[in-house]
């Protein structure tokens, strides 16, 4: 690209040198960085090497599964309060909805609640739209727009003076895309700025101050603050990281799950069979208690088929990009064959060459998942997986799957998408009927994939809903 070496990977073996044996070696690129920094503050979508590291020690036993179970509850009720508002517009019979819009606020409204013990959106209709909400609206439409000069120009900005300096030369150049950028950057630090001084306050306070907010202090937030005021002094945050941690986690949670719900509801529309497959297994479980549980949940092995086989074949994230640091040797699984004739199985790569991991790309394999790798088929995760998928050793973290990468940089939280996903399609699949209506609904591939209908602006996913008893 302008000029630039690319490779393009998809071979497990590769995969795994690039993002576990040698991943210091494959970092992300200098934009990336810079844009992230730029949007986010020092979170862990901005840093490298030990800083990175130090973040993810403090930060991973916050997603554990008895975390997951703990903040369970808020999912629930979140999602409850969104089955109701859709109960309640569909009083007069089937209705065509934009569903994107109303999974979005949901997604932000269970990270804001489980993840910062802050309330964004009370899931009325008639209620004003929260600015953090707009701002992460708007933002994968901006980052997008300045995706090409990103490179060029932010990796400048962000190293040039101190930061009231940079700020002072961002205002000063004459380019909308990145004013764009840097107000929703406003919006998200000065959003978070407030939420943490609000926990700051309450733990100062003890105990019985946190039980008060939304929570009741078992919010991510709330145990990491407790968290690092019981951590060493080499193991502490910053005030700056702790607050940079915030913008990342919602951007990180919000935008992909809502997407990757958008999807399945999509593909459940339009495969009404596993759409009343799944309704009947939700049913089954609910003659025996008079709502799902968090151990009911992980026990439906066709909702949790679904999930793997929709992440498996639409990753929200379809690749991401890796710049090598230094010369490097990659080697392949599965040689391949030069242009002269000559099998190749490895490939020397030279310092600063762009590397596009292709989690798609993998996740679709036909010589790993089988000539029908390209459908979607849930049956296929309650039998077991092909051998070559099993003994090849994808090096993701989450079920033989790129999804959610893996080594250092790994999804810290794939187990909080998960929950979140299953709940929301619980729920809502047990009350509601989603079918199609007669617009094409196309798939925008920006950083996170985004559906939208054929001719018109703006991302959306519009089906028709329907009460079924």
């Amino acid at each position: 690209m302008l000029g630039e070496n690319q490779l393009y990977v998809s071979d497990p073996l590769a995969l795994h040198h690039i993002v576990v044996k040698d991943q210091n070696t494959y970092e992300e690129t200098s934009a990336f960085f810079a844009q992230n920094k730029l949007l986010f503050g020092e979170g862990l979508l901005s840093t490298l090497g030990d800083q990175h590291r130090k973040q993810r020690k403090i930060l991973t036993p916050v997603f554990s599964p008895a975390r997951m179970r703990e903040m369970s509850p808020i999912f629930f009720e979140v999602t409850n309060k969104l089955r109701s508002a859709l109960a309640h517009r569909l009083k007069g019979g089937p209705k065509e909805i934009e569903m994107l819009a109303w999974i979005s606020r949901t997604a932000l409204e269970i990270l804001g609640q489980s993840g910062l013990g802050h309330s964004f959106d009370s899931l009325t209709e008639d209620v004003a739209t929260h600015p953090f909400a707009l701002a992460l609206k708007r933002l994968q439409p901006a980052a997008g727009r300045i995706q090409v000069t990103r490179n060029y120009l932010l990796t400048w900005v962000v190293k040039i003076g101190s930061p009231s300096f940079r700020r002072f030369m961002m205002d000063l150049i004459p380019y909308k895309n990145l004013h764009e950028i840097r107000d929703v950057a406003d919006v998200l630090h000065q959003t978070s700025l407030k939420i943490y001084d609000s926990k700051k306050k309450a733990l100062a306070m003890g105990d019985g101050a946190l039980s008060e907010q939304i929570a009741r202090g078992k919010d991510i937030m709330s145990v990491l603050l407790k968290a690092n005021l019981e951590a060493s002094d080499k193991d502490k945050l910053s005030e700056a990281e702790l607050i940079g941690q915030m913008s990342t986690l919602t951007f990180a949670a919000a935008d992909t799950t809502s997407n990757a719900l958008s999807r399945t509801f999509l593909l459940l529309a339009t495969h009404q069979d596993v759409q009343v497959k799944l309704r009947q297994e939700i049913r089954n479980v609910l003659q025996h208690q008079t709502e799902l549980s968090y151990d009911a949940l992980n026990g439906l092995v066709y909702l949790d088929a679904i999930c793997r086989e929709t992440l498996r074949l639409y990753p929200p994230v379809a690749i991401v990009q890796r710049t090598t640091r230094k010369d490097a040797i990659l080697p392949l699984g599965s040689p391949i064959q030069g242009l002269d004739g000559q099998i190749i199985s490895e490939i020397p790569i030279p310092n600063n060459t762009n590397v596009i991991v292709s989690i798609i790309g993998c996740n679709r394999d036909p010589t790993l998942w089988g000539e029908d790798s390209y459908e979607f088929k849930p049956e296929r995760w309650l039998q077991p997986l092909p051998e070559a998928v099993t003994n090849v050793h994808i090096p993701g973290v989450y079920s033989n799957l790129m999804t959610f990468l893996g080594g250092g940089r790994a999804c810290i939280g794939f187990k909080f998408s998960q929950l979140e996903m299953k709940v929301v399609l619980a729920i809502l699949i047990n009350s509601f009927k989603f079918s199609l209506t007669d617009k094409e609904v196309i798939w925008e591939m920006n950083p996170i994939s985004s559906p939208a209908v054929h001719g018109k602006p703006g991302a959306q996913l519009p089906l028709i809903v329907e009460l079924v008893q």
